[in-house]
C-alpha cells in the first residue's frame, strides 16, 4: 500500500495546483522552503516519539484542521488516520485542549497549560514533537488559505480581463518596475544601527534571552545526530536554551529550520524588509514578545528606520508608513488571526501597490513560518528582560 505521506506536496494538493499554472510555478521561486514544508509534514508524522503514536498525531492534527477552518487539510490527515489502528492516549483530552489553545489564540497558552501535559503523562520530548505539529499546522493551514485566496484572486481577475478587455493581473515580473526600494544588502543590513529603545503595550525591540519551561537536553547527553543538527541550526546554538530544547526532536527542527532559512533569507522576490515587517505584525498580533523583539531589530536594520516599528508596537492594523506597507501590514495581520477568511479586498490592496504572485507567496509564507515560530517561543517559555537576568 502507498504510503499517503508520499503523494504529491500536500499544500499543492489542497489548494489544487498543478504544473502549467501560473500560481504553480511562481510557488517555485521558494522550492527549498516547499521541501522544508513537505519534509516537515513527514518527520512530524514518521518520527519515532515515545509516548505520542502517529495515531495520536493524526488525530490532533484532525482537530487542529477543522478548529482552523481547513476542511481540506483536515480531510487529508483523517484519511491518513484511517490506516492507523492504535487506541487513543489517556492523554489525548489533554493533548487536545492545549492544542485548541495554541490553534485558536497563542497567547493562552502558558505555563500552566504546559504542565498540564505533563501531569497528563507526557514527557517533554514528546511535549517537543506535540508543540512542532501544532505550530506547523498552524503555518500550513495558513499558507493553503492564502495561496486559496491567491488562485480566486487570479481567476476572478481572468474572468473581468475576458469581460472588459483590460490588462492582465500584476504578476512578479510586472511588478518588478513598482517594487519599493530594494532593501539593503547583506552586509550593510547586518551593520550596527542606533536604535532607540521602544517599549508599548508590553513590547520592546531590546535584546531578550528567553528561558525554557521543558527540560532542555543536555550537551554531554547529546545524540551525534543532535549535535549535529545543534550545529546546522545556528552558531550560539549549543548555548541556547531554545534550540536545547527543540533538539529533542532533531529531525523535525532541522527541517524547520531548513524551511524557515528560505522563506526569511532568500534572495529576490519580497524584499527582505517586508518579510520582517511581516513578522514584526505577526509576533505582536499573538503576542510573542521575543519574537517581536528580534524581527523589530531586524526589520530596523534593513529599513533604516525605526517609525515603522513603533506604529507595529502601538496597532498593527493600522501600521505602515507608505500604502506598501500598510497593505503589508494588514495581510500579514489577516493571515494570523482570519486565514479562513482571506480574499479578494486582501490580495487587491497587494495587487494595487504592484506586489505579484511571486512577492505575494514570500509574505504569505513570513507570517504564516511566524505563527510556527510564536508557537515554539511563546508556548515553551519565556522572555527574559535585560534586568531579570
Amino acid at each position: 500500500m502507498t504510503d499517503p505521506t508520499d503523494a504529491a506536496d500536500v499544500i499543492d494538493h489542497a489548494v489544487g495546483l498543478m504544473p502549467g499554472m501560473p500560481l504553480f510555478a511562481a510557488r517555485r521561486l521558494r522550492a527549498a522552503a516547499i521541501a522544508g514544508t513537505q519534509a516537515s509534514h513527514d518527520a512530524l508524522l514518521r518520527e519515532p516519539v515515545p509516548g505520542l503514536s502517529t495515531a495520536d498525531r493524526l488525530r490532533v492534527a484532525v482537530f487542529c484542521c477543522e478548529a482552523a477552518g481547513a476542511g481540506e487539510l483536515a480531510g487529508h490527515y483523517r484519511a491518513l488516520l484511517g490506516a492507523q489502528a492504535d487506541a487513543p492516549a489517556a492523554a489525548g483530552p489533554a493533548m487536545r485542549h492545549w492544542a485548541g489553545l495554541l490553534t485558536t489564540d497563542p497567547r493562552r497558552g502558558d505555563r500552566a497549560a504546559l504542565q498540564a501535559l505533563r501531569t497528563a503523562g507526557l514527557a517533554d520530548a514528546a511535549i517537543v514533537a506535540l508543540a512542532q505539529l501544532v505550530a506547523f499546522l498552524s503555518c500550513q493551514t495558513r499558507v493553503v488559505a492564502g495561496l486559496r485566496a491567491l488562485r480566486a484572486a487570479a481567476g476572478a481577475r481572468t474572468a473581468a480581463d475576458a469581460t472588459t478587455h483590460g490588462g492582465p493581473h500584476v504578476t512578479a515580473a510586472a511588478a518588478s518596475s513598482a517594487k519599493a526600494p530594494s532593501s539593503p544588502g547583506a552586509a550593510q543590513a547586518s551593520a550596527a544601527v542606533a536604535a532607540p529603545v521602544i517599549r508599548r503595550n508590553g513590547f520592546t525591540n531590546e535584546t531578550l534571552q528567553w528561558r525554557s519551561w521543558l527540560q532542555p537536553v543536555a550537551l554531554a547527553e547529546a545524540t551525534p545526530l543532535q549535535l549535529q543538527v545543534l550545529d546546522e541550526s545556528h552558531a550560539q546554538a549549543r548555548t541556547s536554551q531554545y534550540y536545547l530544547t527543540l533538539v529533542h526532536q532533531p529531525l523535525m527542527l532541522r527541517h524547520r529550520s531548513a524551511a524557515y532559512n528560505a522563506i526569511m533569507y532568500a534572495n529576490g522576490g519580497a524584499p527582505r524588509a517586508e518579510r520582517e515587517l511581516a513578522a514584526m505584525v505577526v509576533s505582536v498580533s499573538n503576542g510573542c514578545v521575543y519574537c517581536t523583539s528580534v524581527h523589530a531589530q531586524r526589520y530596523a536594520q534593513l529599513a533604516r528606520r525605526h517609525d515603522t516599528v513603533e506604529q507595529v508596537f502601538a496597532d498593527p492594523a493600522t501600521a505602515g508608513s507608505s500604502e506598501r506597507e500598510r497593505a503589508v501590514a494588514r495581510f500579514a495581520r489577516a493571515v494570523t488571526l482570519q486565514p479562513a477568511a482571506l480574499g479578494a479586498p486582501e490580495i487587491e490592496a497587494l495587487r494595487a501597490c504592484g506586489i505579484g504572485d511571486e512577492e505575494a507567496i514570500d509574505l504569505l509564507h513570513a507570517a504564516a513560518i511566524f505563527g510556527w515560530a510564536n508557537r515554539l517561543m511563546h508556548n515553551l517559555g519565556e522572555p527574559v528582560h535585560p534586568a531579570q537576568g
